[in-house]
């Protein structure tokens, strides 16, 4: 009876909203590489910036995208007309077997800018503290409202992702930049700006010993193994795992942003841990594409990417809770992909592809390798997502469990001075950030 009332009357419902204080912004453009200019008005910071323009087809969850590592030095387009709508959360969580600090995937924004058609002048949700231009000014992220976003993504899908700048203010009235000002993200490593520096362990009363490669680590892929009471050891992504396998059940790599090929080092030992260690280990998104490169495979740079939450996947192969034959529908976020080659290297199978654009999805080590390996280059731990695949992480961990009464007795190894991999670690200090209502 109330909620007929309150819908009934208007006046009501808009009192539930907080207005987002969006009077002071400034004229904006984005700018092409391919020529095209879009003009708006900003939002967030008041500066100019330079990116990789891509879109994402996720209509909620903008706060985690905006959060993903993986869109580290990306400009992003959200398809969805409004944004901002429900705010955003404190970004606090306890650091306990349930959670790892924080709600969303990160600490911060990772993206360069974002992109709009219509930027919610209100915000509404229990949880909310602030507004999207809030948190994108408090964060130094520039945004653009006002935009035709719609023929943006039909520019990007048709010529592929294309590099960017966001012109603010005075800027706007400059002439745009000429091809060779545009600024390449993926020409640097980001996969080192977004790793941990230094090793630390998340829920060490866990019952099965898991270490990750932190490529740019989204919280909920950790989260995902602390709640299904994992012992977790983070350790930067070109540590050298080899000399401490044996103090672990199972190694995760988790995905990360952009070019895989900077990453070779860290596919040259894992080539090493595969070849003489035969504990499970597990791979998503840039993880994915390491074991692959890892394997034999080369990686490549697809035209637009698979970004969103409605990606569909044939398994190919059966593996745990996964069934061949079915089609499942996933969360995905990369412009680098594995090239699919006839025959597979030796000991390796497919594992999933694409059914839109058949591109390589999955691999796996075949059983007469002996060995437990697995890759997928979509999301199973999604946030926002589908869920269709979310018992991997279960299937994963069972396999590590099963190895677990042959792991050996090893004293732990010290990784730097003062510093050794046992339990005790936890999440070092995060930067004190005050909300702004």
């Amino acid at each position: 009876m109330i909620a007929r009332t309150i819908l009934r009357n208007q006046t009501i419902c808009r009192g539930f909203a907080t207005h987002a204080g969006l009077n002071t912004s400034l004229p904006a453009v984005l700018h092409l590489k391919s020529g095209q200019s879009f003009s708006g008005r900003s939002f967030g910071a008041p500066k100019s910036i330079f990116g990789e323009t891509v879109f994402s087809t996720s209509i909620t969850s903008y706060t985690e995208s905006m959060t993903d590592p993986s869109y580290r030095g990306q400009i992003l387009v959200f398809t969805t007309p409004l944004i901002g709508n429900y705010g955003v959360p404190l970004n606090r969580a306890p650091i306990d077997s349930q959670d790892v600090g924080v709600i969303l995937e990160s600490e911060g924004i990772q993206c360069s800018a974002v992109v709009v058609a219509d930027v919610a002048e209100k915000f509404s949700h229990h949880a909310a503290v602030e507004s999207l231009a809030s948190w994108c000014r408090r964060s130094n992220v520039p945004g653009i409202t006002g935009v035709d976003t719609r023929e943006v993504t039909r520019l990007l899908r048709d010529q592929g992702t294309t590099l960017g700048r966001l012109a603010v203010g005075a800027d706007v009235s400059a002439p745009p930049p000429t091809p060779q000002q545009y600024w390449d993200p993926t020409s640097e490593n980001l996969v080192d700006q977004v790793s941990t520096k230094v090793p630390y362990q998340l829920n060490p009363t866990g019952d099965v010993k898991i270490a990750v490669l932190d490529f740019g680590a989204k919280a909920n892929i950790l989260r995902s193994l602390v709640r299904r009471n994992a012992a977790v050891t983070v350790l930067p992504w070109n540590f050298d795992f080899n000399p401490i396998r044996d103090q672990y059940h199972g190694l995760f790599l988790s995905n990360g942003p952009g070019d895989p090929l900077h990453c070779m080092e860290a596919a040259m030992k894992l080539r090493k841990t595969i070849q003489e260690w035969d504990k499970p280990i597990f791979g998503i998104c840039m993880g994915h594409q390491i074991i692959g490169m890892a394997a034999g495979m080369e990686a490549y740079r697809m035209t637009f990417g698979n970004r969103g939450h409605n990606q569909p996947v044939l398994a190919l192969a059966s593996s745990g809770s996964i069934k061949a034959g079915r089609v499942y529908v996933t969360s995905q976020n990369h412009q680098y992909a594995l090239k699919l080659s006839d025959p597979f290297p030796e000991g390796w199978e497919p594992f999933f592809i694409n059914c839109n654009d058949s591109s390589v999805e999955g691999i796996k080590s075949t059983a007469a390798s002996g060995k437990k390996v697995w890759g997928v280059q979509f999301h199973p731990e999604s946030a926002g997502g589908p869920l269709d695949t979310i018992e991997m992480f279960t299937d994963f961990l069972t396999e590590c469990r099963a190895h677990e009464l042959l792991l050996p007795k090893v004293t732990p190894v010290e990784v730097s001075p003062g510093l050794k991999m046992a339990p005790g670690y936890t999440v070092p200090p995060r930067r004190e950030v005050t909300a702004v209502a």
